[in-house]
């Protein structure tokens, strides 16, 4: 099985679908990786040699920021928004949506589950 950047890839995919594991690379960035390697893109993660593995991790990480250090870069640039108090900074700290979607109805996933309204009695 290769691990690659921390991330063990499943064994039955093709590897350009297997890179896409790793945070941080997604489909068109695997397909690069793969024609800088050299490497066919179809063949499945479990036929890939030590070599290849290594070929890959190389490319990695002399070029793109993966895993653990893009999460830390990600959480650090939301953190200076919130510390700045500009309006995408207010929104997360709400934990609402920041791109300008609507909020009177969707947004579920920023708001989390609806709660029920509460009732007056009379």
């Amino acid at each position: 099985m290769a691990r690659i950047a921390g991330v063990d890839l499943p064994r039955n995919k093709h590897a350009w679908i297997a890179l896409t594991y790793i945070y941080g690379i997604g489909a068109s960035r695997s397909r690069l990786i793969l024609d800088k390697a050299g490497i066919d893109p179809t063949i499945k993660a479990m036929d890939l040699t030590e070599e290849q593995a290594n070929d890959i991790r190389k490319i990695i990480d002399a070029e793109y920021k993966v895993e653990g250090e893009l999460r830390s870069e990600v959480s650090i640039n939301i953190k200076r928004l919130m510390d700045l108090g500009c309006y995408r900074g207010l929104r997360h700290r709400k934990g609402l949506p920041c791109h300008g979607q609507r909020t009177s109805t969707n947004a579920r996933t920023r708001k989390g589950p609806k709660r029920a309204a509460v009732k007056k009695k009379k």
